[in-house]
């Protein structure tokens, strides 16, 4: 090329056609060009970023994993107190005083003959109302009272699951042979002593079955809780599908944490009732 011309952009290629200079490759270019063509640059998919979000329900996950903890929280106060209130009130409709029976009937009869809702409806604000006007208004100590909702749904489901249980109880110790009772006494053991260690072993292993009915039971009904506040299973299924108008994938997910709690139950009952029978089929295989 003459001195005094400037280079042209257009040059022949082999073929003889006219077309754009290319610039020179470098030695960098040359070792990123197999690279670039190896791995070439995509955008993430939107199929891609619908599946993450997903899994991760929309960042809901670790909402609905509280809310499962919270149920069995629920649920396992509500079994504490139950039983609590099923060997009292078993033992109640188990006395010889007539006054004692017919308390025990009474609340049996109550709070299994009223709607499981009704009964945490009026637990939650029927007590924080008479606490309060019986030492606010009565004794004039000003005091903010308020329960807490998970309080108040163990407290409602407790008193359901212990009148139930009260019954349970009761067929249990009627089961025990009456001869049991009688040979502890004849051994010179007073009431107190026979019913810890002759009466209430047994009746665990004749009331278990019925208990584990009865928590299943409690767990399904800890949804109702939600009513009065509490961020159970339930409400927060509620509040991520309002959020992100998916309910049926969030109720969905729910129902697979339900059934999740509902199979471990059943797996740590079946352990239970094992170990129960442990002693009782042994001595039943070896009379047979």
């Amino acid at each position: 090329m003459p001195w005094g011309h400037a280079a042209s952009p257009l040059q022949k290629n082999k073929k003889g056609k006219v077309g754009e200079a290319r610039p020179p490759l470098t030695p960098l270019s040359r070792r990123a060009l197999p690279n670039a063509l190896k791995t070439p640059h995509t955008a993430p998919s939107q199929t891609g970023r619908a599946r993450e979000a997903s899994m991760d329900f929309q960042g809901y996950g670790p909402l609905l994993i509280a809310g499962a903890g919270m149920t069995a929280r629920l649920a396992l106060g509500a079994l504490i107190v139950g039983i609590i209130l099923g060997l009292i009130g078993a033992s109640l409709k188990l006395s010889g005083s007539r006054l004692a029976r017919a308390i025990g009937n009474a609340y049996t009869d109550l709070f299994r003959g009223l709607p499981e809702l009704l009964v945490v409806l009026i637990i939650y604000y029927g007590a924080e109302a008479a606490a309060r006007a019986l030492l606010n208004d009565g004794l004039g100590l000003g005091l903010d009272i308020s329960f807490s909702p998970y309080l108040g749904g163990v407290a409602a489901l407790g008193l359901i699951f212990g009148a139930y249980a009260s019954e349970v109880f009761r067929g249990a110790v009627m089961a025990i042979p009456r001869g049991h009772v009688e040979a502890a006494k004849a051994f010179g053991m007073g009431s107190v002593l026979t019913y810890r260690r002759i009466i209430l072993p047994q009746v665990w292993r004749v009331a278990l079955p019925g208990l584990g009915n009865l928590f299943l039971v409690t767990l399904k009904d800890t949804a109702l809780v939600s009513v009065i506040g509490l961020e159970e299973l339930m409400r927060a299924a509620n509040t991520a599908g309002r959020s992100t108008r998916e309910y049926f994938t969030f109720l969905l997910a729910a129902a697979g944490l339900y059934l999740l709690l509902t199979v471990v139950t059943m797996v740590v009952l079946h352990f239970l009732e094992r170990r129960a029978n442990r002693g009782h089929l042994g001595a039943t295989g070896r009379a047979g």
